[in-house]
């Protein structure tokens, strides 16, 4: 059975409407605010998603007499790209690949820079989800994209490494491609989908 709602450990609402409409059925709400999300210290997307789901959970129990004594579904999710010939990075690292402050051109940049000259242009996005039930249980989500690096950026739509990544089987960049196209392979959605499955599954509390 489908909760009826669930609570993605973000601020951002737009994020929110785009996993609301990959988890049909389910209405998805950004966290409350005054949450605050954790430092993703973990090793791994799987790490960093059980992080700010935990850490969303706890904020929620700790103000229960605000929301009814009730704790909600929580979800949280970690994405980013891996690419072969540089043993995965930029990883968990692929926001600020170029540094803390970098901005998507220098990612992208930077990202070329370490391939040039590589034969292998192998590369794959990555996305983990972990949602948390109100009785405690986890479920544990993955989707993947796998492609390759473009030799140069093309597109003019997207963000992040869309303009660079050419996924497998097409000719054109994930900027190139429209919206509809790309959400309907990208790994965020390949997550999303592993996770409904697990809730009608009956894993739903």
């Amino acid at each position: 059975m489908l909760p009826p709602a669930i609570t993605l450990a973000s601020a951002n609402a737009n994020k929110s409407r785009e996993f609301e409409t990959l988890l049909s059925g389910v209405r998805v709400e950004p966290m409350p605010a005054g949450f605050k999300l954790p430092e993703e210290t973990g090793h791994s997307f799987y790490e960093n998603a059980r992080l700010k789901a935990m850490a969303v959970r706890e904020q929620f129990i700790a103000r229960a007499s605000a929301f009814d004594g009730k704790v909600p579904w929580v979800m949280a999710d970690d994405s980013g790209i891996e690419v072969t010939a540089l043993a995965g990075a930029p990883g968990i690292y692929s926001s600020r690949y170029a540094g803390e402050n970098a901005t998507d051109v220098d990612n992208v940049n930077k990202l070329l820079k370490a391939l040039a000259g590589k034969e292998d242009r192998h590369a794959r996005f990555v996305c983990e989800i972990v949602a948390i039930s109100p009785g405690g249980e986890q479920l544990h989500a993955t989707g993947a994209l796998e492609g390759s690096i473009a030799a140069e950026p093309r597109g003019g739509f997207g963000f992040g490494y869309d303009p660079v990544f050419v996924p497998e089987g097409y000719s054109l960049t994930v900027s190139q491609l429209s919206a509809d196209e790309k959400n309907r392979i990208s790994h965020r959605a390949r997550a999303a989908l592993d996770l409904l499955e697990q809730l009608r599954g009956g894993k739903s509390s």
